[in-house]
This record gives structure tokens, sequence and C-alpha cells, in this order.
């Protein structure tokens, strides 16, 4: 085969009919809007409220990258040497489409999740939740609704819940003595 060729059994989904429309109005979006200024503000606030939380907690916390996410969820991890040692990890969620922030706690693996899942769905964390969420075993909304005009204060204010409900969580791990 010297060049790649069409094979139409590969279709991923239905969008591919309209994906040139699709495209079209992606890129009016991109030309015309303020969607790549108000995005790039948002991946360098989680980016800002990171280096905030290492500067504060970097004594108990590790901190992972920054992931920039599909523009549905930005976020960055973090754990200590307990969580570590359970292959889970905290994670400080950006989440665009419900524009909030959320604390998640994810596991390593598939093997982990699923472990973590059983053991916290029925947690008052997932209280109400009859099924898994998609990325994590738990998701905590940190702030609803932020207001990124007194950034000083929302980052404190999600630094704090943050570590505020993980110590929670790692407190009711630890009394069911995992």
């Amino acid at each position: 085969m010297d060049k790649l060729e069409f094979d139409s059994t590969h279709e991923v989904t239905n969008m591919s009919k309209k994906i040139n429309f699709c495209i079209l109005l992606y890129k009016e979006q991109v030309n015309t809007s303020d969607i790549q200024k108000t995005y790039m503000f948002l991946l360098k606030y989680v980016m800002q409220v990171k280096a905030n939380f290492e500067k504060s907690f970097s004594q108990v916390y590790s901190c992972g990258n920054v992931s920039p996410g599909y523009m549905d969820y930005s976020y960055f991890s973090f754990f200590n040497d307990y969580l570590r040692d359970k292959k889970l990890r905290f994670g400080i969620v950006l989440n665009h489409s419900e524009m909030r922030f959320e604390l998640w706690l994810m596991g390593q693996n598939k093997e982990i999740q699923k472990k973590y899942w059983d053991i916290l769905k029925t947690s008052p964390w997932n209280q109400g939740r009859s099924t898994k969420p998609q990325y994590a075993e738990l998701e905590i909304v940190l702030v609803e609704n932020p207001n990124f005009e007194n950034n000083g204060e929302l980052t404190v204010d999600i630094i704090n819940r943050a570590v505020d409900e993980a110590n929670k969580v790692i407190a009711y791990l630890k009394k069911l003595d995992l």
C-alpha cells in the first residue's frame, strides 16, 4: 500500500458525515469569538491555582502537571504518600461545560478504579449517584459558578475547600483500614 486510502468501514461516528460542516463552524468560532482567549485564560488560571497550591502545601502533597484536556476538563493532580501507596490521586478539576471547580479522586488503573468505586459508592460523597463517574471514583463540587474577577479570593477558596475535602476523604479511607 503506497498511500492512505479511505475505508468506510472505519467511520467512527455519524459525525464524520457532517464533519466538514462542524469544522466550518469551529473555524468561524475560533476566528470570530473570544473562545481562544477565554480558553487560554482558564488554562492559565488552573496553572495559577496549581502554583499557589504547591506553594502552600508542598510539605504535604506532591502535584502532577496541568492537563489542559479537550475543552471539557482541565486539571492537575495531587497526592501524598498514603494516596500513592493506594495508587490514588486527587485532581482539582475545572469542568468546562458546567463551569465549576471540582475535586476528583482518581485511581491509577481500571482495577484500582473498580476497587475504590465499590468502596466509595455508598460514601457520603456519592449519595444519590447510582453509576460511577466517567473519570473518577468520586466527584465533589468545590466552587459552583466561580467569579474570576476576584482571582485571589477564588484561588484561596478552591485550594482550601480541596484540601479540606481531601483530608475528609483520606480520613474516611483510613478509618476503613484499607
